[in-house]
């Protein structure tokens, strides 16, 4: 079985192209299930979210098509929600009746817990300049501490990207497995989802999220994965599939999963 369930809409500010056009390339490309995940409604950073204006128009236009397309796919509906510490997110979409919920981390926060240092966007080429900054070990650290956090909520199905700080190369001399182990264990312990986004592959790191490290040990911990292409144009739909699959199977990985009403379905890949 085919699965992708990390994609975004025009309603997020930057991506491109229609739902239905979306679910009909998904089924040209032999995709089973697929799910909607925009960028989900918070008081910050306006330019690269939906706005809450439009939560109902979202999930009513993704549930119209799931329904017109019931027969041929299984769209699901879901949200990316931004995890951060200083900033709240919204009970209305923590809450809302959706498949399940991504859980996100974009955005670095200032241990000072203060809100007029300006959290800072890593993976926004606009602001790559910060990396130069502070020493990368220490990056990766507060980035892995941040991931443990979010899923120490219970509030996730699924950690996107699991480790999206590494997005334009800049990688910590310290051992990866052993930065990230307290927040897996947390993952796991949270009964989450790791999902195998290929976006990566599209970026100056030219690897999936996770990497091949982070989901070998995944794996010794028994947490289970999905599918992501995390696409917000037409041609990223179902991106590299084949290569990801591989890469689950080779250390193997036999099932993925994906999510009814927040209950999650474990299938054959």
């Amino acid at each position: 079985m085919r699965v992708d369930l990390h994609n975004h809409t025009i309603l997020c500010n930057h991506a491109q192209g229609t739902v239905e056009s979306y679910i009909q390339k998904a089924i040209s490309l032999g995709i089973d299930v697929y799910g909607f995940t925009d960028h989900a409604p918070m008081n910050f950073d306006p330019k690269y979210r939906m706005s809450i204006d439009f939560k109902e128009f979202y999930e009513s236009t993704i549930l119209h098509f799931k329904n017109k397309y019931k027969n041929q796919i299984n769209i699901l509906l879901g949200y990316e929600v931004d995890f951060m510490q200083n900033i709240p997110m919204l009970d209305e979409i923590l809450n809302a009746d959706v498949d399940y919920l991504i859980g996100s981390i974009h955005f670095l926060e200032s241990k000072k817990n203060n809100l007029d240092d300006e959290p800072w966007g890593f993976d926004n080429p606009e602001f790559i300049g910060n990396y130069k900054k502070k020493n990368i070990d220490d990056i990766w650290i507060d980035y892995f501490e941040a991931v443990r956090l979010l899923a120490k909520t219970g509030k996730f199905d699924v950690i996107g990207h699991l480790d999206l700080i590494k997005v334009f190369k800049y990688l910590p001399n310290k051992d990866i497995k052993q930065i990230a182990k307290d927040a897996l264990k947390q993952i796991k312990k949270s009964n989450m989802v790791i999902e195998i986004n290929s976006a990566g592959l599209r970026k100056p790191i030219e690897q999936p999220y996770p990497s091949k490290e982070l989901l070998e040990l995944s794996y010794e911990l028994n947490i289970p994965i999905t599918f992501s292409s995390d696409a917000h144009s037409l041609d990223q739909i179902g991106f590299s599939y084949d290569k990801v699959t591989t890469l689950a199977k080779q250390i193997g990985y036999k099932k993925c999963s994906y999510f009814n009403k927040r209950d999650r379905i474990e299938v054959d890949f």
